[in-house]
């Protein structure tokens, strides 16, 4: 399949930078059967019945993003260089891969400080990325991030506006526990405890599953032919509970639904067996049209971006046509898109 056939126009105004208010407040396309319904996130109980089951990324998002200073001694004196870093993935203990700008001006070993508590050192450079070593560990690290960094909103946001205070709240799900994603699961944006709240009273059920969502997920597919695109691979755990969970609401007739690509590409990664199991570690996943759901009855999920491999994966689940006849809607109706956009709930054909 070729890249243009996940194609589409999207005017610039529809791109979001700040969520609905509040989260509930959201649109919602609902997709069922041949129909296309306009509704919002706070009327998803007219859509689920008890017995069902959503999955939901309990991940939570780090404030990824810091800016520094490279201090050094010269002819002409004491300089120092701004440096902005955007923490990726981390190797052990104290050490991050990064993206580091500018990165020609750090030198090996080099120090960048990003507060009184919190410094790093260049240790490496692989693959165009540095390899931060920082001052401090575990909570003593966590809590100087959380003081020093901003949030790591998504490029096509960052682009239009600096992240700021309102971010920690906004780009955070309500449910997020283990930290280490760099973006947000964004479906799961729209809920709110009262909402969460209301699912349990009606009889829904809820499966915990984490996947680090990393920057990989912003990279542009860059080849005509899908066939040869190079997924990126995130961390990921399905637990022994989860894994039961999904496998008895399947058994008693409910359906299950992730909340978001994230969760989905997690639960069919412990489920390419035939049956989900309990899972650990990174997937790269890559799911396109002819994909074999195992698990995935239906979807709740924002609006992509054209030629994303989440295109591919709502087209896996609904077939282009649907997906382009969704979308072609969306953008008539003023949907807001992208990770502070509004939601979609997808039910395949049976």
């Amino acid at each position: 399949m070729k890249l243009s056939d996940f194609d589409f126009d999207l005017p610039e105004r529809l791109i979001a930078t700040r969520p609905a208010v509040p989260r509930t407040a959201a649109k919602m396309l609902v997709a069922h059967n041949d129909a296309i319904i306009d509704s919002t996130v706070s009327r998803i109980t007219d859509w689920l019945r008890p017995g069902d089951r959503l999955v939901l990324n309990d991940t939570r998002v780090i404030p990824a993003r810091l800016t520094g200073y490279r201090s050094r001694d010269s002819a002409q004196g004491h300089v120092q260089a701004r440096i902005e870093v955007t923490l990726l993935e981390p190797r052990g203990d104290s050490d991050w891969t990064a993206l580091i700008k500018p990165l020609k001006k750090l030198k090996l070993f080099e120090a960048v400080v990003f507060s009184s508590d919190l410094s790093a050192r260049l240790e490496g450079i692989e693959n165009g990325q540095g390899v931060l070593r920082f001052n401090c560990t575990g909570p003593d690290f966590d809590s100087a991030l959380n003081s020093a960094g901003a949030m790591p909103l998504p490029p096509y946001i960052a682009g239009k506006r600096p992240a700021d205070a309102q971010d920690l709240t906004d780009y955070q799900t309500v449910f997020a526990r283990k930290a280490g994603a760099v973006a947000a699961p964004t479906a799961s944006l729209h809920f709110d405890q009262m909402l969460l709240d209301q699912l349990a009273a009606m009889g829904v059920d809820f499966s915990h599953v984490t996947l680090h969502v990393g920057a990989g997920t912003f990279l542009p597919v860059k080849v005509d032919d899908i066939a040869d695109h190079k997924m990126h691979s995130e961390w990921g755990q399905v637990s022994a509970q989860a894994a039961a969970e999904i496998i008895e609401t399947k058994a008693a007739g409910g359906r299950v639904i992730p909340v978001g690509t994230t969760a989905l590409r997690l639960v069919e990664t412990a489920a390419r067996s035939g049956i989900i199991q309990p899972w650990e570690g990174d997937t790269d996943i890559f799911i396109t049209p002819g994909f074999e759901f195992n698990v995935a009855d239906a979807l709740m999920t924002n609006f992509h971006l054209p030629k994303s491999t989440l295109m591919m994966l709502v087209s896996a689940l609904m077939g282009q046509k649907t997906v382009q006849n969704i979308y072609k809607h969306a953008i008539e109706s003023n949907y807001r898109f992208f990770s502070y956009g509004d939601a979609s709930l997808l039910f395949p054909k049976t």
